[in-house]
């Protein structure tokens, strides 16, 4: 078996084959308080591009950003006990204001507060007693805004990117006249979330409705973006609540309508984090490391000098140089193309794989033979190969190599998640579908399972305890039941439904 890059290999240990992709892409690691992690340059610019077309996004969908404390009363998260009830125990806490000296010379909490202050885990609650003084009037409606924030929520079992004690996301809070406007506003931000994941992450995803048992607490209805990783575990990519009228009453978010009426708002609140990182990292990594959708990456290309001798330096870098300036000036995908010369002092084949593993779309070797006859190496991440491509014909095509790696990206990820999706119409099938050959350390196993059931939390909780499965969503195309009864109660099916093992 040839050698990788990364190891060990997906099939051998994918959390750990995980793990070392981010590792050996210098994207992340783990900071010393536990659970939180140090986001590293790489993996910021991925960050920051993921967040700058998100953002163009909902600004053409007429949204605003603005920015709301890092502390929150802890009265105020009492206000909205049962949105609050769902991450209560991971909540940080703050009891004192300063620091004092004590007798052994340690440092130790002095000054209580009057009242603790939670770290916001959502800003939900100090934005509903914002948005409970800025509206009076149905005139003051629609508010669309969102924030850029980090939050905190002390999770026990953390994973860089997919599971942290600090993360950042944006969240999106909006307060609208009407029961439909909110409605349209939460299918609405799915849908932008849809875009951008198949888009610009190259990520398929299905667009579905949370049951009863697994919607955000204090939500009316949860919608979310599934996306099948290649361990065949989902990911939640992205949710979109309506909220009823629930936190408008928690908050007293009151207007006068037009006909004089006061009534209470209609809000909804939905969000994606840097768990989206983690998700790419999960759909089109291979075994030689992190593969980057060309949409996303913070360079398009990287250019490889290969020098022999000092002699021939000045005429190669000058090409490289030269090259770098022709291809800086065409764009794709509404920004310029990002092009980086690699002038390390290392062998070349360190340079090589050092980028593989970063997963730069396009790697380009130029040695005094490609500039002899005008040409240049070129090697696509998303391929095993390389080929000679003269100069003039890659500058002019580069903008459409770049799209053609970020189409073969999405369609090799659709083509793993559909031949993962399977019609169950068993229990047996089922069962069999989501139990590993070896459950001491399983293989990777299982996908999407599509099957009709009766819609109750019994069966549920059947399957959290058998199999750690639950329900994905009921799709929004194609949640209607096929028969009619459910395969694992045989009672009358209620949806058709998305089953799987998750993140």
């Amino acid at each position: 078996m040839a050698k990788t890059a990364i190891q060990p290999t997906r099939d051998q240990d994918y959390p750990e084959w995980y793990q070392q992709v981010i590792k050996s892409a210098d994207l992340a690691e783990n900071s010393p308080v536990r659970g939180c992690m140090v986001i590293k340059p790489w993996g910021y610019s991925l960050w920051e591009n993921m967040q700058a077309n998100l953002d163009k996004m909902f600004k053409d969908t007429g949204h605003t950003n603005a920015y709301f404390p890092l502390f929150i009363p802890v009265s105020y998260l009492e206000k909205e006990a049962e949105h609050v009830e769902g991450f209560a125990k991971e909540c940080a806490v703050v009891t004192h204001s300063k620091l004092e000296l004590n007798s052994e010379g340690k440092l130790v909490p002095a000054s209580p507060l009057e009242e603790p202050l939670i770290v916001r885990p959502t800003s939900a609650t100090i934005i509903g007693e914002m948005y409970s003084r800025w509206v009076q009037s149905y005139r003051d409606l629609p508010i669309l805004v969102n924030q850029w924030a980090n939050v905190v929520r002390w999770e026990l079992r953390t994973r860089l990117f997919l599971r942290t004690a600090e993360f950042l996301w944006q969240e999106g809070h909006t307060a609208h006249a009407t029961r439909e406007e909110a409605e349209e506003e939460t299918k609405k931000m799915l849908r932008v979330y849809e875009t951008f994941a198949q888009d610009y992450m190259a990520m398929p995803v299905i667009c579905g409705k949370k049951t009863e048992g697994e919607k955000f607490p204090g939500a009316v209805d949860t919608y979310c973006i599934e996306a099948m990783m290649q361990d065949r575990k989902a990911l939640q990519a992205g949710t979109s609540h309506f909220l009823g009228q629930n936190f408008a009453k928690a908050s007293n978010i009151k207007y006068l309508s037009e006909a004089g009426v006061q009534e209470y708002a209609w809000t909804t609140s939905w969000g994606v984090s840097t768990r989206l990182i983690g998700g790419m990292v999960m759909t089109h990594s291979d075994d030689n490391g992190l593969v980057i959708p060309p949409k996303l990456s913070p360079l398009h290309a990287v250019i490889i000098p290969i020098l022999h001798n000092d002699a021939e330096r000045e005429n190669v870098m000058a090409y490289c140089a030269k090259l770098k300036d022709q291809l800086s000036a065409q764009t794709y995908s509404g920004r310029e193309i990002k092009v980086q010369i690699d002038t390390r002092d290392i062998r070349g084949g360190d340079k090589i794989w050092g980028w593989v593993k970063k997963g730069v779309p396009i790697r380009i070797e130029i040695g005094p033979r490609d500039i002899a006859s005008d040409s240049l190496f070129v090697a696509r991440r998303d391929e095993d190969k390389k080929t000679s491509v003269p100069r003039a014909e890659f500058i002019e095509k580069i903008g459409e190599i770049l799209q053609s790696i970020q189409d073969n990206l999405f369609a090799r990820a659709k083509k793993y998640r559909d031949e993962n999706m399977v019609e169950m119409t068993s229990k047996e099938e089922f069962y069999k579908f989501f139990t590993p050959k070896n459950e001491k350390k399983p293989e990777i196993h299982g996908g999407f399972a599509i099957a009709d059931y009766d819609g109750s939390e019994e069966v549920e909780d059947m399957l959290r305890k058998d199999l750690r499965v639950t329900v994905r969503c009921i799709p929004l195309d194609g949640g209607t039941p096929k028969s009619d009864k459910c395969i694992l109660t045989q009672r009358p099916a209620k949806y058709r439904a998305i089953f799987a093992k998750s993140y």
